[in-house]
């Protein structure tokens, strides 16, 4: 689910909104809200004795799961960066009027 919401609204995030903060913060409350929802469907699995994402053994910590999720999330602002950079060439190209010179 995160990374569907990374690959629909990073990039146009970045690209759309002129402030780059307020791309950046719209986009972690997309992933934060996403994150939770996911994490959440995942434990109710986990509980229910499937250990596709969360290892069988409570004790042990899931680096794989965090692992991925950095991924996703680096990979989201790195896109948001690439939106913005795009965007602000696109928005400040200058256009010649005059075609006589």
């Amino acid at each position: 689910m995160i990374a569907i919401a990374t690959v629909l609204f990073a990039f146009p995030l970045g690209f759309f909104l002129r402030n780059r903060l307020s791309a950046y913060v719209a986009y972690v409350a997309i992933f934060g809200y996403c994150f939770t929802f996911q994490l959440v469907y995942l434990m109710r699995s986990w509980v229910g004795d499937h250990s596709q994402a969360f290892p069988a053994d409570p004790n042990a910590w899931p680096f794989g799961y965090l692992i991925v999720t950095a991924g996703i999330y680096v990979v989201g602002n790195l896109l948001v960066a690439l939106g913005h950079r795009v965007g602000s060439k696109r928005r400040n190209r200058a256009v010649d009027l005059d075609p006589v010179k």
